[in-house]
């Protein structure tokens, strides 16, 4: 079987995702033309457009480059067709999860501007039509890590579709500790192709892993300082609402700090090319600096989307230098 080099395979994937990554949260329609469009006749291109939709596609394709790079940070080279099964079934997996995430979120989400638009809010989709979709996609995503990858690789991807819609999801109407409960399985994705071709989790993998998880809790702290007045209409609990702006900035601060102090903890690890360390180095201090400039009084919303958006190539830089520095 045909081996896929992993210094060769990189940039195609990276490369192809990035103009992708900048539209995870941010990607709002006009309302009212969506609306118009409820009550005119379903085409089944509508409809399949819908379903799509439902998946949350900028999300999941984020995760198929983090499921990517966790199958590269492998030891050794893999085959095209692991590298195939460990994307496709962890793809869907996520899919399912954002579908279902969709149906338990319905009625808060008529009262965001990024959420409003969405197939359930629309009526473009039945609750009904989101479930099945939902449980479908995800079982299907499940059988396929199954059949072609090994049980470590089906138990993370389980834990993840478990704890995302049954933990996360009604968490966020309870306190905005889900944020932390939410970074786990929103960072498994690289943990689950770098166990589907190892039938492990240590090393690169593990690392992946940890620096995803660290990399999502100033992320969303971004998104909820520019839309906590959405979240709060919505009955979802966030920082900014609880605890104030100040408080949310200096939090955000402290975990950019310690994003910086996980990206390198991998340099400890045996093979670690030496480039890895300037290079986390440099992307992370510059993404702590950023987060000092939001703690002048004077900044507000503006300063909170650049922070955002700035962490999203810092995730990129970070996880392709780890996965091209391992020996």
């Amino acid at each position: 079987m045909e081996r896929l080099p992993r210094a060769q395979a990189l940039p195609a994937i990276v490369g192809a995702s990035v103009g992708d990554v900048a539209t995870v949260e941010i990607s709002e329609r006009t309302t009212s033309e969506l609306v118009e469009s409820t009550h005119r006749d379903r085409s089944l291109s509508a409809t399949m457009a819908a379903f799509v939709e439902l998946s949350k596609p900028g999300v999941t394709r984020l995760v198929l480059v983090t499921t990517a790079l966790g199958v590269l940070a492998a030891p050794s080279n893999v085959a095209w067709f692991d590298l195939l099964a460990a994307i496709v079934g962890t793809g869907l997996v996520v899919a399912g999860a954002n579908a279902l995430n969709m149906f338990v979120e319905r009625e808060s989400d008529r009262y965001m501007t990024r959420t409003q638009t969405r197939p359930l809010p629309t009526g473009r989709l039945s609750a009904d039509e989101a479930l099945a979709f939902g449980v479908l996609v995800s079982i299907a995503g499940l059988f396929v890590l199954a059949q072609f990858t090994s049980p470590l690789a089906v138990g993370l991807a389980t834990f993840a579709l478990l704890s995302y819609v049954l933990l996360y999801t009604p968490m966020k109407r309870v306190h905005s500790s889900a944020l932390y409960i939410g970074a786990v399985p929103g960072a498994l994705p690289p943990a689950i192709g770098y166990a589907a071709v190892t039938g492990t989790l240590d090393g690169p993998g593990l690392s992946l892993f940890l620096i995803l998880f660290a990399w999502q809790l100033p992320h969303f702290l971004a998104i909820s300082l520019f839309r906590r007045d959405e979240y709060g209409r919505a009955g979802l609990r966030v920082l900014p609402n609880e605890r104030g702006v100040t408080f949310t900035k200096w939090t955000a601060l402290v975990q950019a700090l310690g994003l910086l102090f996980v990206t390198l903890l991998p340099v400890r690890l045996a093979g670690i090319a030496p480039a890895y360390v300037w290079i986390a180095s440099l992307s992370g201090l510059a993404y702590v600096a950023l987060a000092l400039y939001g703690l002048r009084p004077s900044s507000g919303d503006k300063w909170a989307r650049r922070f955002f958006f700035a962490s999203m190539p810092h995730l990129v830089i970070v996880m392709t230098a780890l996965v091209l520095s391992v020996q």
